[in-house]
């Protein structure tokens, strides 16, 4: 019989369809594992609520269970609470770094889109000399940015509280 630990460990193997170096663990996307009786009921909630990736995040995870020979598989988007980037693991933020995209900063508590564009470090040579291109990136969850010291462009994956 399959545990919830087994289940949470199964997940560390599905990774997130846009960033692909972090687990939907890493990202935070998974609330809640429930085994009841021979069904298992997965929770997750989305980045934003219109995230186009979730749709393949369930199918992944049926897929990755149904490998596991768990066949009764039922997945739950909520969208309350509402994700925040609080829910990222560490060692998802170290993943992202070292993917190049800059990992959420404790920006103060306002909207991104209306604050003052914030410094946010180079993933790849920490200079926080940087400076904001557009508040929209490759994703709706980021915003694009270029290092002025070693001119590279990067992501930064916005605080979202």
């Amino acid at each position: 019989m399959v545990t919830e630990k087994e289940i949470w460990q199964y997940m560390e193997e599905v990774f997130d369809p846009e960033v692909p170096v972090l687990t939907i663990v890493d990202l935070g996307v998974v609330r809640d594992i429930k085994l009841e009786k021979e069904r298992c009921l997965v929770t997750i909630t989305p980045t934003y609520s219109g995230c186009p990736a979730m749709t393949r995040i369930s199918d992944d995870i049926i897929e990755k269970l149904n490998e596991k020979e768990i066949k009764n598989v039922e997945v739950d988007l909520v969208l309350a609470p509402a994700w925040t980037t609080d829910w990222l693991t560490e060692n998802g933020k170290k993943k992202l770094k070292e993917y190049g995209i800059a990992p959420p900063e404790d920006e103060p508590d306002k909207s991104v889109l209306f604050a003052d564009p914030i410094i946010v470090p180079c993933p790849k040579c920490d200079s926080r000399n940087t400076k904001l291109i557009s508040q929209f990136g490759s994703t709706a969850c980021k915003a694009h940015y270029q290092c002025l010291d070693c001119l590279e462009p990067y992501d930064y994956f916005k605080c979202l509280r």
